[in-house]
């Protein structure tokens, strides 16, 4: 029985893969990884030049290609069938050899690969490789800390209802809104209604040769890519003003007194 690996590929960038991740890759002989139909694959771009002369590839195309609500039955139904699927290919194929899944990212956030490792527990071995999330790549393309001090930092999907986005977006200081895409108008309103909107920040494809990075209101209207992410910054944006130190020779004279004041009461 072979192992099913599946691999977090970090941010977009290769040279942020962990060793272990690209040790991996650049041995692996039956890869696996998600696309949309007809399209490369983020993950299959990010490992180009890096797979084994002799690797056997299986893309893993899915039914549907919309950010529509996690809710909706029909959807629901296309995507189950679709992991069913391929937890059963993919058990299979670990019968006689190890198989590796590229992820982009880290699996265990936000992951695809999450619906497989659930269908695949107790049938055959499984193993993540971690990876940072694409998240990290983003907020370090502003060039700025996301989060100071005691900031609540919240992570968001887009595809929430606008009510329950502007609730959240109440409750934290700092903000990553993620699966924007077709729900970016969505999330430009909740950011507006919360009074967010000038400090919110859209940055795509972070990490990668073909980075952007915008403030979301500068963005126009129809501007809505699918690899982004949003971000609010903690602290409103601003750099914490530096604690004063206390005067040294204050401290000491303070620290004799108390010494001098327990003296006299003992």
């Amino acid at each position: 029985m072979g192992t099913i690996t599946c691999v977090g590929l970090g941010p977009g960038d290769p040279d942020l893969m962990s060793r272990k991740a690209a040790r991996l890759i650049e041995a692996g002989l039956h890869v696996a990884y998600f696309r949309k139909a007809g399209q490369t694959g983020q993950a299959r771009r990010i490992v180009e030049g890096m797979l084994h002369p002799d690797v056997t590839e299986y893309p893993m195309e899915y039914p549907v290609t919309t950010e529509i609500a996690f809710a909706c039955v029909d959807y629901n139904d296309l995507l189950a069938s679709f992991y069913d699927d391929w937890a059963d290919r993919l058990f299979q194929m670990a019968q006689s050899h190890d198989v590796i899944v590229l992820c982009e990212g880290d699996p265990f956030l936000y992951g695809s690969f999450i619906h497989l490792h659930a269908r695949l527990q107790g049938r055959c071995p499984v193993e993540v490789v971690p990876g940072i999330p694409g998240m990290t790549g983003c907020w370090h393309a502003t060039g700025q800390p996301i989060t100071w001090g005691d900031d609540v930092l919240a992570v968001l999907p887009g595809t929430l209802s606008e009510t329950a986005l502007v609730h959240h977006m109440q409750q934290a200081d700092a903000l990553v809104i993620m699966k924007t895409g077709r729900n970016l108008p969505k999330i430009r309103r909740a950011l507006t209604t919360t009074g967010l909107l000038e400090r919110a920040w859209l940055i795509e494809r972070g990490t990668m040769p073909t980075q952007r990075v915008i403030r979301l209101a500068e963005a126009a209207e129809h501007d809505c890519p699918y690899f982004a992410i949003v971000l609010v910054h903690g602290n409103n944006g601003r750099r914490p003003e530096r604690r004063q130190e206390p005067d040294r020779s204050s401290v000491a004279a303070h620290s004799q007194h108390e010494t001098a004041v327990n003296g006299q009461h003992s």
